[in-house]
């Protein structure tokens, strides 16, 4: 295997260049290469390529239009972060409500192993997750003012405040096991059942990592497939052998979830900011249209509809 060796600024553009992609401004080209990291092309490049054989450009590709559309995932990020920090804000909030309530609120309460699904087989779950929310409790209770000012007056942390140093994770990964009744109580809180709660959380957790990372979003596949909701049925998206071909694995599958689990106002203001995105990333394509980054992204030809679906 040959060995990948370090290039220059001057060398990245000139292999560019080679491969018949046009850059009308060297300088400003190579400025935003040592600030975003010549590997960016690479998560960008693949709908500007002649196909996967020949691994040049087409003709007339620009430098600009590959950016644009690297600038467009980063707003997309944006977007989807903190649509998904709602979520993550929301459920530990109606967790610790609930769990309060039926359990109590103090370190003893909510660090119960009683408190939670008691099957033989989920037990070395459930001791392993509470010994990682105690490990979390202890690193951060003291960098937190809310949570060092109930250790240090009451002794204790309640549970409502101690979600704020729990990662999304650790908060999805312990709904997965508690008891069901509690499962119940919150999911419809969401207007949702426990089965698709379970589903979707670690989803929601994945793209949450992934989006803070700055990691390539629009063309992101997870190795879980959702299950089959109504909104793959109304938007009418076409299958593949019985298996719808958008909204499974892919980005619009998100948008399934979060149209699931969001209130009305604030995804039909997501949806709104995707769609303001788009027509800028239009404006400044000229080789390729929109219409092969909304397939690359999952997005049927109707996504749009979305919105007024109940």
């Amino acid at each position: 295997m040959k060995a990948k060796t370090f290039k220059t600024l001057d060398e990245q553009i000139e292999i560019l260049l080679q491969k018949g992609l046009v850059i009308d401004d060297i300088e400003e080209a190579k400025n935003i290469l040592l600030r975003e990291n010549y590997f960016f092309l690479s998560g960008y490049r693949h709908l500007f390529l002649k196909s996967q054989e020949d691994r040049n450009f087409k003709e007339g590709t620009n430098f600009k239009e590959i950016y644009s559309l690297f600038s467009f995932d980063r707003q997309l990020r944006n977007i989807i972060f903190k649509n998904i920090l709602i979520v993550e804000n929301n459920l530990k909030s109606i967790l610790a409500y609930i769990m309060s309530k039926n359990h109590g609120f103090k370190e003893n309460n909510y660090l119960n192993p009683h408190n939670f699904v008691q099957s033989p087989d989920r037990r070395r779950q459930v001791n392993d997750l509470l010994r990682k929310m105690k490990r979390q409790i202890n690193i951060n209770g003291k960098q937190h003012s809310a949570t060092a000012h109930f250790i240090d007056y009451y002794g204790y942390i309640p549970l409502w405040v101690v979600v704020k140093v729990l990662s999304f994770g650790i908060v999805g990964e312990l709904y997965t096991v508690l008891q069901h009744q509690d499962q119940k109580e919150i999911a419809l809180a969401f207007n949702m059942d426990p089965y698709t709660m379970v589903e979707y959380l670690p989803l929601l957790a994945n793209y949450r990592n992934l989006c803070a990372h700055e990691d390539i979003c629009y063309i992101n596949r997870t190795q879980k497939r959702i299950e089959d909701t109504k909104y793959h049925y109304l938007l009418a998206i076409p299958k593949d052998y019985d298996e719808y071909i958008y909204g499974k694995n892919d980005l619009f599958a998100l948008i399934i979830m979060l149209k699931q689990i969001l209130n009305k106002d604030n995804f039909n203001l997501l949806m709104h900011e995707i769609d303001y995105e788009l027509d800028i990333l239009a404006g400044h394509l000229k080789t390729i249209k929109i219409e092969s980054v909304l397939k690359s992204m999952g997005f049927p030809e109707n996504y749009k509809e979305i919105v007024r679906l109940d």
